[in-house]
């Protein structure tokens, strides 16, 4: 079988403000309001709470000895309500978080010499930026009753943290002092990891806390289902009637870039900035930022308004994520009628079309156009509505909690030649953490090959091979539900990383799926059909916390 190789560097663009701390004192005596989730769980939240020692709090994480030695210092008393330990648990990740941006600030000073280790370094520290702002969003979420958001708050932070270690992972051995660097962030890492186990815990049980265990999934036998939506959850419908605040177009309007329009929304607006995008194309790169929040593209419709650009890793100082031609931080962000593209060929290697770290985001009738890498979901709640996405090598990535719905997704060709072999996998998710409440759900849409593609496959379809998606990281979670799937989809659905990483501990699922390439008889035997009772974990309201 084919190797597929990729070079990825998980990491943030633009750098922060500053996120000012939330002190113990506030963590551990803010009252709590309960979310009002209608389902039969509901009396868990509302039920008394029942006092919990440091020891079972830590129970509930993948690393209980960690757990209870960073508890141990938090001056609790030696029971506790759950919300106390989750609480305190949130502080430790935040202390262990800063520890570990002082020891990237100090290797960033001692290795001034080296570029490469340099810019890493550089790009490391934007990250654990934006998970700082994620974990402290995520100590205002829990004592506000809004534990389902918390949990997809801290799945970010702890991504972050994640992919800072991944991008020094490369540099092992380089030096004493990089290797102490990587050693206190993994134990960041696994702090946080330990916070957000918490936290999942009290999302499914509540006050029940003799249930608290550590995270299991799927692969365990264990779905996570029925449990609704914070309250004040959000709504996917895309608004209709939105107003222009800024025009663009190639003259006579407010802007003739994209970019001078984004800079005219005020930073962290509550409210809707609409930029109109007039048929055209718009040759640049696009960076809406942390603080340009609730931005909304609105285009004349696919191939009519294109944004397109070319930035490919191999480029000097141009990583996988700053590669994207749109690259969106800022939360709420919408977007509709219109292509992003990048126009780098297959043989570039990792080449972004579309960047998003949006919490909240909904995007609809958009086309997403390239090879390796088109669209990057990297983290929290989006939403992909009667999309068009094409792309070669995992052109569906990154570690977002999305839902992909009605969408027609193409695969293209890598060669020209017939007779020449590839392997092209739809997704790869991210997933590093079973607590993490991410994952990839494709609902309702057709997986086929472009007309150029498919003129290959009938030719010689023993060397083009396309599979469903491929594990990226240890629980990597890909579901497909009532999707058509095309004759171009190998008979073994799933495609490996390399050797059998990953194989015991990711979820790889379909139901319900038509099409020649949905016979489930020859798929890999580390994939699974979704059984019919456990379908509903996957639906809008359940995975990405959506009101009905």
């Amino acid at each position: 079988m084919q190797q597929l190789t990729k070079r990825r560097i998980i990491l943030i663009v633009l750098p922060l403000a500053s996120i000012l701390s939330i002190s113990l004192f506030f963590i551990l005596f803010v009252s709590l309001h309960h979310d009002s989730d209608t389902d039969s769980h509901t009396d868990k939240y509302s039920s008394p709470p029942q006092s919990i020692s440091i020891q079972q709090a830590c129970k509930a994480t993948r690393y209980p000895d960690s757990c209870v030695s960073s508890l141990s210092n938090s001056n609790l008393s030696s029971n506790m309500e759950p919300v106390q330990a989750i609480q305190a648990a949130i502080v430790a990740s935040q202390s262990s978080l800063k520890t570990s941006s002082h020891k990237l600030q100090a290797l960033q000073k001692a290795s001034a010499g080296n570029f490469n280790l340099t810019e890493n370094v550089r790009l490391g520290l934007d990250a654990l930026q934006y998970s700082e702002y994620r974990i402290n969003s995520t100590a205002v979420a829990v004592p506000g009753g809004k534990i389902k958001t918390a949990r997809a708050l801290m799945s970010a932070g702890l991504g972050y943290q994640a992919g800072c270690l991944a991008g020094l992972g490369k540099y092992i051995n380089a030096s004493s002092m990089v290797n102490e660097t990587m050693s206190v962030l993994n134990s960041s890492v696994g702090i946080a990891s330990n916070a957000l186990s918490m936290i999942r815990s009290y999302a499914l049980f509540g006050n029940e806390t003799g249930s608290w265990v550590g995270p299991k999934t799927e692969r365990d036998g264990y779905w996570e289902g029925g449990f609704g939506s914070d309250t004040g959850a959000w709504n996917v419908e895309f608004p209709k009637g939105l107003e222009a605040n800024v025009t663009v177009c190639k003259s006579g309007c407010d802007c003739w870039t994209v970019q001078e329009a984004v800079e005219k929304a005020t930073d962290d607006s509550e409210h809707q900035f609409v930029i109109s995008i007039k048929e055209g194309v718009y040759n640049e790169t696009v960076r809406v930022g942390f603080k340009k929040k609730n931005v909304v593209f609105l285009g004349d419709g696919m191939g009519k308004t294109v944004i397109t650009g070319w930035m490919h890793v191999g480029q000097f100082n141009v990583s996988t994520q700053n590669s994207a031609t749109v690259g969106v931080l800022g939360d709420g962000f919408m977007a509709s009628n219109l292509t992003i593209e990048n126009t780098a060929g297959s043989e570039a290697n990792q080449a972004v079309a579309f960047a998003s770290d949006s919490d909240l985001s909904i995007i609809q009738n958009c086309e997403f156009l390239g090879h390796q890498d088109t669209l990057y979901a990297n983290a929290l709640r989006q939403y992909y509505k009667s999309c068009h996405i094409e792309g070669t090598v995992d052109f569906i990535f990154g570690n977002a909690d999305s839902i992909f719905k009605d969408c027609t997704i193409l695969v293209r060709p890598q060669q020209v030649d017939p007779d020449k072999g590839e392997q092209n996998a739809v997704a790869a998710h991210g997933r590093s953490d079973p607590a993490q409440a991410t994952g990839f759900v494709f609902q309702d849409c057709v997986i086929n090959g472009t007309d150029k593609y498919m003129e290959l496959y009938s030719r010689n379809p023993k060397v083009h091979e396309s599979y469903l998606a491929r594990p990226w990281k240890e629980f990597s979670r890909v579901v497909y539900v009532s999707c058509v799937l095309e004759s171009l989809i190998n008979l073994q659905g799933w495609l490996i990383w390399k050797g059998d990483f990953a194989l015991q501990t990711l979820y790889f699922g379909e139901f319900n799926s038509t099409g020649p390439g949905a016979n489930p008889s020859g798929r890999v035997p580390w994939s699974s059909q979704i059984p019919a009772d456990h379908v509903s974990p996957y639906s809008l309201q359940n995975f990405i916390q959506v009101d009905k």
